[in-house]
């Protein structure tokens, strides 16, 4: 199922033995889109650290309750490897973090979660990390920061990004949410993040190889509608692309030194 990111910002997290917080904002991936944590604000209970759910613990959300089972107690939370607030994401971490919960690595393997292309809920030994990895470079970006980028055509900026579309099975994000209101006012139309040529994070900057004329005639998003197959054929027509669900290739983004991400043909 797809679903907006800032549509979850506030269900409840409820850990095996009682609720732990609630969904604050998610991290993901700026390689390949794929969102690696959910960020709990847990209140005063474990304040002052930044308390990480990966979506291998979690379970559907429960839309009527507003709810996300996660199948984890709240010991094995709380003695998680601890990381400040204030302190960046580092590959280090992210090592301790795994290997606490016995979840496989996804950068080791072919696929988006590493082995496969799905979170694992099987616990099992994961590789020790190499050494490179022991690095504080902050490869994971915040839903949270990056809404507000300015979104530039060929010809012009056109809008900005307001939110992020998440798939719950994979937790691949398959678009962004554009606003476009300082141009079309009252539209809204979504990206998938491998149409992006180029990303500079530092600009705060996504650029897209395609004249504005060719996103305005992109069919209207409507917030809070679901998003249908009909709707994404439609949408991958427009822009002569084929569907990620016909098991055409994702696509992987490159990240040069500066920041700057390149989408692989």
């Amino acid at each position: 199922m797809l679903r907006r990111a800032k549509a979850l910002g506030g269900y409840k997290l409820r850990a095996r033995d009682g609720d732990i917080g609630k969904v604050n904002e998610f991290y993901f991936d700026d390689a390949s889109w794929a969102v690696r944590y959910l960020v709990a604000d847990t209140g005063n209970w474990l304040s002052g650290r930044l308390v990480l759910i990966s979506p291998h613990a979690l379970d559907s959300a429960n839309d009527d309750g507003k709810i996300i089972p996660v199948d984890l107690t709240k010991k094995q939370i709380e003695d998680s490897p601890s990381l400040d607030t204030d302190r960046p994401v580092s590959r280090r971490y992210e090592s301790s973090y795994f290997r606490y919960y016995g979840w496989p690595m996804y950068w080791y393997g072919p696929y988006m979660w590493g082995p496969t292309g799905y979170p694992a809920r099987d616990r099992g030994t994961s590789p020790e990390p190499a050494r490179h990895e022991d690095t504080d470079d902050p490869h994971l970006r915040s839903t949270r920061d990056v809404s507000g980028h300015h979104l530039h055509a060929q010809d012009g900026e056109i809008g900005h990004v307001e939110d992020f579309v998440i798939d719950d099975e994979t937790w691949a994000i398959r678009y962004l949410v554009i606003d476009t209101r300082n141009w079309w006012p009252g539209k809204k139309i979504l990206v998938s993040p491998h149409w992006i040529d180029r990303v500079s994070w530092s600009d705060a900057q996504v650029v897209i190889n395609l004249p504005r004329e060719t996103i305005k005639q992109a069919p209207a998003y409507t917030e809070g509608a679901l998003i249908s197959r009909a709707y994404e054929a439609a949408l991958h027509r427009h822009y002569h692309r084929e569907g990620y669900w016909a098991g055409a290739p994702a696509g992987q983004n490159e990240q040069d030194a500066d920041g700057s991400v390149h989408a692989r043909a």
